[in-house]
Order: structure tokens, then C-alpha cells, then sequence
């Protein structure tokens, strides 16, 4: 790089810019969360608690003083002791790959077969072996993909999205949810809860890209990756891990021409890198130079809600996201990408013309709806998507079936995990009569399995009352109120500080 000095494996520039956190929409939308400060942890943590090494916490820093160098070396960070801290943070249920290796068969002299492992990636002869694909059902009915990889082939992604996480996380605006540490699903709720509520927001824009994982281009993504990654052996061994397709049953390869394989470790971080320079950079760029009234925006993976103050500038925001996304072979779904009326101001505007209460918008696994309450205070609401709770009965019954002549203990066991796992999900304030309706209906598919174990006695609700009483949870609110925990999560900044 030309006029560049290098310091610890990492090319910068001789004058760097101050990126650090300003604007109140950064604020909003839990910024904080990704920037350094005295609070956060000296160590970085996998999915099993195991610390990342001090080498990956260096680039990390590095990464944190300038945002426009290039890191030269990388792999060396790939370590015996990192690849072991991959494998204790993989599934062990999960399903074994095209070799027939699962997570305890591999792990038979576990510290060898690592060792080959990394001598294999550092020599060059690392061969990613083609994933097995599978399908699984959707909320609306349609076939996800997925992609089942080899044991070994986890590992060595994991290793490597630790020490792209290292750098990117630095990168990633404070919009950005889904697929970082402390950055989940909840979060992302909370921080549209919290906009949508203190912001002059009257118009939604729910969009959602068609097809996303399956139209990634593999050259733009690798090109997006040397913007901070110099190492050509890490750049080899992504996009060998892009391209190396899938194997059927009777051994014959489809190379992949295009997309990021869904149930790939790597694909999560890959997607985020590849949506930051795509969209999250234009969407704040847009934001800060042509957007004249209020604007929030919240993305979790492929999914973005973003709010306006004037209907144009939605309309507008639109028609310029979609030219964007044309340029990189994505496009908006068509039926699930629309601009509502909706907000504080959107009910008294439509209350005024005569018509019927605002639109309400989907987003993780919940329906949004604004409304004034019975003192005239504007509240926004969030119920159980009707789809997701259908469809999580629908498995609920469909196992019950299976599971008819099991133990009661063992099957209440199950269905205790099941419950208190929906509960975890989605027991939010305001969505009290939501959960309660789904134990109601969990209890009724009960004890209508329970009474056709037998044609000759049916069992009586004054029995089954015990039985439920045990093994299946109350419905309570989990949650704390989102605004709350969002102060909590960006150190008491208040959401509507300019």
C-alpha cells in the first residue's frame, strides 16, 4: 500500500481519521455496544466461554485505531489451542457431514487429528469437502436449504470467523444486529422499540432481500473481505469454502456459482460483512446527507425495518435502495417489502381522514402494532407472530404423535425445554395474553395425547392438573420493558438526545 507503514502484521496508513461514535442516530440504534471503553471485557469470548487468544485481541485493537489499513498476516492467528476452542464451541448433536464423522467420533484423538488440521491449512493442502444438502420447512410454508458440513470443515471456518470478527467488529455501524456478540435478536427489538417510540416516526419501510444467502456474489464478497484482509491464504480458504458447492447421495458435486451456504459456520459473519458495505454504509451516507426529517434503522442479518418522518423520503429511500442492491445482484422481495403508515402520528393523520387504524409489519418473529391506550398515551405493541406460533404447535403436535407410548416424565421433560424455550423468545411485555394462549394450547395437545394412550379410560382433567402443573411452565414475562434494558445497553444515554 502505497505511503503505508506496517505494525503488527497490519498495514496503516500514516494519518488516520477520528471514526469514533457521533450523531444521535448512532446513539439510538446502541452504538456504544461495539465501541471500546473502559467497561467492556479484556478478553473476547466464544459461544462455549472459551477466551479468544491474545493475538486475536491485538488485531482487534489494531483494528479499533485505523479503519482504513489492510492486515498482511492473519493465519499465523489460527492456532492448535484456537482450533480446539472451535470444536468445543460446535453442536454435538449435530448432524455429521458427507465423511460420516460426528462431533464425538471426531473428537476420538481429538489433539492429532487437530494437528494434522493445522498443518494442512498453513501448508496449503487443506481440501474443503462438499456439503451435504438437506431442507427444512418455513413459517410460510416454502423449503429453507441447508448445508451440513463436514466436522473438520466447522472447525477450521469457526477459527477463521474468530479472527474475522476480530477485525469487522470494529468496522459494523451500530445498526447492525444479528450474528455478533451482545448484539442478538432481542436487542435488535429493542433498539426499533425504543426508535420507533421516541422518534417522529410516521412512516415503516419493511424490507426484506429476496433470496439473499443465494444471490451473494462470490467475487464482490471477496473483494468487500480484502478491503481489511490482505492475507491471501485467508481469502484462498473463504473462497474455497464458497465455491466447493454440494455433494448428493450418490457421490455426484454441483459446484456453487453464487451464494453463501446456509448452516456454514462462516456464513453468518460473511453475510455481515457483505450487507456493511452494501447497505449499512449507503443507508447511514443516505441518512446523514439527504434525509431531512427524522430517519431509524435497525438490520438483523437480511431483514431491515427502517422509519421516516415524511413518506417521501421513504418512497425515495426505496427506490434508491433498490438501484443499490441491482448493482450487487440483489433485489427487494416483492411481496414483503412495502412502506406503511405507521407511528404516533400515523393514527391521528389516518383517525383525521377517516380511515381505519395503521398498518402493522413483521419483524423477528413479531407483529408491531402502534395504538393509543386507554388513557390516550401512544403505546407500541408486540404480539407473537401468528405464523411462528401456529407453526410451533404444528411441530409440538406432530412430535406428541411420535412420543405417545413414551415415559410421561421423559415426554413432560421434552416439553418442558420446548415451552420454556417459546417463553424465553417471546415473553415480552405487552404479549401476556399471546403466551398465555400458547400454554393453553400446549396443555390441550397434552392432555389429548395423554387420553389417547388408551381406548378403555380417559384420563380426567383433575389428573392431568398434577401432570401439567409439573412439568409445564406458567406463562410469565421474561423481559425486562425494551426501552430499559436499551438505556441499560448504551450506558444510560437518553434516546432522544440530539
Amino acid at each position: 500500500m502505497y505511503g503505508a507503514e506496517k505494525s503488527d502484521n497490519v498495514i496503516l496508513p500514516k494519518k488516520q481519521a477520528n471514526n469514533g461514535p457521533t450523531g444521535p442516530a448512532e446513539r439510538v440504534e446502541g452504538r456504544a455496544l461495539t465501541k471500546g471503553s473502559p467497561h467492556e471485557p479484556v478478553t473476547a469470548w466464544t459461544q462455549s466461554q472459551t477466551p479468544v487468544s491474545p493475538g486475536l485481541m491485538r488485531v482487534r485493537q489494531v483494528a479499533r485505531k485505523g479503519k482504513v489499513g489492510r492486515f498482511a498476516a492473519l493465519l499465523h492467528h489460527v492456532t492448535p489451542e484456537l482450533l480446539e476452542a472451535s470444536y468445543r464451541a460446535l453442536k454435538r448433536k449435530a448432524a455429521p457431514g458427507i465423511d460420516g464423522f460426528t462431533w464425538e467420533s471426531y473428537g476420538e484423538n481429538l489433539r492429532a487429528r487437530l494437528e494434522g488440521l493445522h498443518a494442512r491449512l498453513h501448508d496449503g493442502s487443506y481440501r474443503a469437502k462438499p456439503a451435504r444438502r438437506v431442507y427444512i420447512d418455513k413459517a410460510d410454508g416454502t423449503k429453507r436449504p441447508l448445508s451440513i458440513l463436514c466436522v473438520e470443515d466447522k472447525i477450521a471456518q469457526h477459527a477463521v470467523s474468530q479472527v474475522l470478527h476480530a477485525i469487522f467488529e470494529e468496522e459494523f455501524v451500530g445498526f447492525s444486529y444479528g450474528f455478533r456478540p451482545g448484539r442478538g435478536r432481542h436487542q435488535a427489538l429493542d433498539a426499533l422499540y425504543t426508535g420507533l417510540l421516541y422518534r417522529k416516526v410516521n412512516w415503516v419501510l419493511d424490507l426484506d432481500i429476496q433470496r439473499f444467502f443465494d444471490a451473494v456474489n462470490h467475487d464482490w464478497m471477496i473483494r468487500m473481505l480484502a478491503h481489511r484482509v490482505a492475507d491471501r491464504r485467508i481469502l484462498r480458504l473463504i473462497r474455497a469454502w464458497l465455491e466447493v458447492g454440494i455433494a448428493d447421495d450418490e457421490g455426484r458435486r454441483e459446484r456453487s456459482a453464487c451464494g453463501l451456504p446456509q448452516g456454514a459456520v462462516v456464513s453468518p459473519v460473511l453475510a455481515n460483512v457483505f450487507l456493511h458495505y452494501v447497505l449499512d454504509l449507503w443507508s447511514h451516507r443516505w441518512r446523514t446527507r439527504q434525509a431531512r426529517g427524522q430517519m431509524i434503522i435497525v438490520r438483523f442479518a437480511d431483514d431491515v425495518v427502517a422509519g421516516f418522518q415524511h413518506q417521501s423520503e421513504a418512497e425515495r429511500f426505496l427506490r434508491d435502495l433498490t438501484e443499490r442492491l441491482r448493482k450487487f445482484g440483489l433485489t427487494p422481495h416483492p411481496r414483503k417489502t412495502r412502506v406503511i403508515e405507521f407511528g404516533r402520528f400515523a393514527i391521528r393523520d389516518r383517525r383525521e381522514r377517516g380511515q381505519r387504524k395503521p398498518e402493522t409489519f413483521d419483524f423477528l418473529g413479531f407483529t408491531h402494532i402502534c395504538r393509543y391506550n386507554w388513557k390516550g398515551k401512544f403505546v407500541l405493541t408486540r404480539y407473537t407472530q401468528r405464523s411462528r406460533m401456529r407453526s410451533t404447535l404444528q411441530a409440538i403436535k406432530q412430535e406428541l404423535r411420535y412420543r405417545l407410548h413414551d415415559p410421561i416424565g421423559e415426554t413432560g421433560t421434552w416439553l418442558r425445554r420446548v415451552v420454556q424455550g417459546h417463553l424465553n423468545d417471546f415473553a415480552v411485555p405487552g404479549n401476556s395474553k399471546r403466551i398465555s394462549a400458547f400454554v393453553y394450547h400446549v396443555r390441550r395437545l397434552r392432555i389429548r395425547s395423554l387420553r389417547r394412550r388408551s381406548q378403555r379410560s380417559r384420563m380426567p382433567f383433575s389428573r392431568f392438573a398434577p401432570i401439567a402443573d409439573r412439568f409445564l411452565p406458567r406463562p410469565k414475562i421474561l423481559h425486562p420493558f425494551p426501552v430499559a434494558r436499551f438505556m441499560a445497553s448504551t450506558r444510560g444515554r437518553s434516546p432522544v438526545r440530539s
